[in-house]
């Protein structure tokens, strides 16, 4: 059973709080951010979860997480490569990073790798156009890419993930 921590209770009663009255819809987002923080993605049972948080009809959650890029809606790899692949990537070359990308992990896009690691996702423009080609990782633009950079990056990740085990 989908149920927050107390913690992250607490923080959706702060982002209600934020809204006026009857305009709790408002919070959906925030709120979408929270779960999906709590549980790395967001299954139909934590949409439905949300939704009865926010007093809202299953569906109306279920169009705005299915709408945005950002939101993961079946489990994800411990990194997230959002490779960018608008026009401006593209003419950089963001088509050949997302097919390096796929034979170097051996994962197509939407896909995650066998040991839970990487997920590569392409996503529509990130705003950074003048560092294409470039991908979203985590919090962090990585931009410039080469096949060298992302050699770079998957061994940066795996170090980071073995120093975490």
């Amino acid at each position: 059973m989908v149920k927050f921590s107390e913690e992250k209770l607490a923080k959706v009663k702060e982002i209600i709080a934020r809204y006026p009255e009857g305009k709790q819809k408002s919070a959906l987002i925030p709120v979408l951010h929270l779960a999906q923080e709590e549980y790395g993605w967001l299954s139909a049972e934590t949409m439905d979860y949300v939704a009865s948080l926010l007093q809202l009809e299953s569906i109306e959650v279920y169009e705005v997480a299915t709408f945005y890029s950002m939101f993961n809606l079946k489990p994800v790899g411990k990194y997230m490569f959002e490779v960018c692949q608008t026009g401006p990537c593209m003419l950089r070359g963001s088509d050949d990073i997302i097919d390096y990308i796929k034979q170097r992990l051996g994962i197509g896009v939407g896909e995650t790798t066998p040991d839970g690691l990487f997920t590569l996702k392409t996503v529509e423009c990130l705003g950074a156009c003048g560092y294409a080609p470039m991908m979203q990782l985590g919090k962090h633009y990585r931009e410039h890419l080469t096949k060298e950079k992302v050699d770079q990056i998957i061994e940066e990740c795996r170090k980071a993930a073995g120093a975490l085990n």
